[in-house]
């Protein structure tokens, strides 16, 4: 009998127990008297800020503070509250249950809205320079860092503070960002650079100087002068353009090799020139006496690019400039590039650093170079890439627009010296944000 009494008393208890927990379990939540709300947050990648994503309990009438803020290697944050769009930081007021999201997009999508880019590598630094280029309407802007050239005081250039500003600049539907994009030459060696340490008189015709290191090996093949193609696949070299391990740019400097300038500087990403050193005969033949493959060596060493600066910035753009043959056969060079630009498809131009230069552009480019970019550069877009193409053309622009556009490229027209943005943008470039000029050409892919 006593069992039974026991057992009575204990299931009285464990019902209690069971009312008291249903009793605090109301419906608004209420506890201790005060009704409380859930903010559920979820927060994307490529975003810092809090609150993190999770589930949060306050009490009715709280205010919550929220900020978010996007991380290298991203654009487009939107943070919405109930499905409603907010900005990136302000407060909620716990009046009922909230959700609160943020997402970003990675530059992979920005890229492929380009519509419209831009390309200068000369005088920057001058007056004005960067007020244009934040004041014109092109969705990606390729530009040289400008403060790697120590000739002159270029070294002093606030190349960090130039791309701030333009990042904060609008493209040309006047609401996403411009992608800005840093011009290096990962084929030669430019004797204005940061990095250079030796004497800088080589005649051609005569030997090398005893001071410079071997794996510079000839001079520029187009005239251009103080630039020198070298066995890339050099370590040295490598050093120089990647790793940085070796390397010093005090006291101008804050980087240890080109990329990790680029990326102190906050570029989106990197253009590379001169892939085409595979093609030289000089380093064909330094390749030949090492028994490398200079194809080979040169995907390997935009390869290892791709592997150095993703470590350090998620999304990190990688576009290739002309050599539209390194793929055949290689089809792996795909995947570690976002994209192609090709010089000089139909217009080319006399090297020269004089924008007013009347042998920088409309020069016709032999048939045959054309039919060679025409028979490669659609393997890229096949593979998904952007094909931009780049034709110095003034006179001729409208017809090297209307080529480019019918093969589905994404083209500008410019002068060889690259020092200014173009006097002949295409046809469609927006004169203010969201009003075009003209009707786009028609254009149809390959």
């Amino acid at each position: 009998m006593k069992k039974n009494y026991l057992l009575i008393f204990l299931s009285w208890i464990c019902l209690f127990i069971l009312l008291f927990v249903s009793a605090c379990k109301v419906a608004n939540n209420k506890g201790n008297g005060v009704t409380q709300y859930t903010l559920t947050v979820t927060l994307g990648e490529g975003l810092d800020g809090s609150p993190l994503n999770g589930t949060y309990t306050f009490n009715e009438g709280e205010t919550v503070t929220y900020t978010f803020s996007l991380t290298t290697g991203y654009w487009g944050l939107e943070v919405t509250l109930d499905g409603a769009a907010v900005s990136a930081e302000g407060t909620v007021t716990m009046d009922r249950d909230h959700t609160l999201n943020a997402a970003a997009k990675d530059l992979g999508e920005l890229l492929g809205l380009v519509e419209f880019w831009g390309y200068q590598i000369q005088a920057i630094s001058a007056n004005g320079a960067v007020d244009k280029l934040v004041n014109s309407h092109y969705d990606m802007l390729v530009l040289e860092p400008t403060r790697t050239d120590w000739s002159s005081g270029d070294k002093h250039f606030d190349t960090k503070g130039m791309v701030e500003r333009l990042k904060d600049s609008k493209a040309s539907d006047g609401e996403r960002r411009k992608l800005i994009i840093a011009y290096i030459d990962i084929g030669e060696a430019e004797d204005w650079r940061w990095y250079w340490q030796w004497s800088t008189e080589w005649d051609e015709g005569d030997p090398r100087p005893d001071d410079w290191p071997g794996y510079i090996l000839t001079h520029d093949p187009d005239g251009w002068e103080g630039n020198y193609p070298v066995a890339y696949w050099d370590s040295r070299w490598k050093d120089i353009i990647i790793y940085g391990k070796n390397q010093d740019s005090s006291p101008y400097g804050d980087y240890n090799s080109a990329i990790d300038e680029v990326i102190k500087a906050g570029f989106d990403g990197i253009y590379l020139d001169w892939v085409e050193a595979f093609e030289n005969d000089a380093v064909i033949r330094q390749a030949n006496k090492t028994g490398k493959n200079p194809k080979t060596e040169m995907v390997e060493f935009i390869r290892e690019m791709r592997e150095y600066a993703e470590q350090r910035v998620p999304n990190f753009i990688i576009i290739q400039q002309n050599a539209s043959a390194l793929c055949d056969g290689r089809p792996g060079l795909f995947s570690i590039i976002d994209g192609i630009a090709q010089e000089e498809v139909w217009y080319d131009g006399e090297a020269t650093d004089d924008w007013n230069d009347p042998d920088g552009y409309d020069h016709r480019v032999p048939g045959d170079w054309t039919s060679d970019y025409l028979y490669y550069l659609p393997q890229y877009a096949a593979a998904g890439l952007p094909v931009f193409n780049c034709e110095y053309a003034v006179k001729y622009a409208d017809d090297a627009y209307s080529r480019s556009y019918n093969k589905g490229f994404i083209p500008y027209c410019t002068r060889r010296s690259l020092g200014r943005l173009t006097t002949t943008p295409p046809p469609n470039y927006p004169t203010a944000w969201g009003a075009y000029e003209g009707q786009r050409v028609s254009a149809s892919r390959f």
